[in-house]
């Protein structure tokens, strides 16, 4: 399992340590599911999970990868949805 760190898993713009805390449990649930699920045989011995945010929607987003050739087997959301929820997002940034 690889986890990018190159994005902070927590948006450094919240105000309330509350919700920071809230954020940082889910992140580690998330976490601990990847590991169980990345450890089990079920994505294949030549495959591994990562978990990843979304540098443009601050979305998961979840990828099996193939150890060998380093190719996208799945992404979990894919990439058309991560974009249409980016143009979506801007859209009603503008209606405001």
């Amino acid at each position: 399992m690889r986890i990018d760190q190159s994005i902070a898993a927590v948006d450094l713009n919240f105000n309330s340590s509350r919700d920071s805390v809230q954020i940082q449990s889910e992140n580690r649930e998330i976490i601990q599911a990847v590991r169980a699920v990345s450890a089990s045989v079920q994505l294949g011995e030549n495959n591994e999970l990562t978990f990843s945010l979304d540098r443009h929607s601050r979305r998961p987003v979840i990828k099996i990868i193939n150890r060998q050739t380093n190719e996208v087997v799945q992404q979990i959301p894919n990439e058309q949805i991560l974009r249409l929820a980016e143009d979506l997002k801007l859209s009603g940034e503008t209606d405001k």
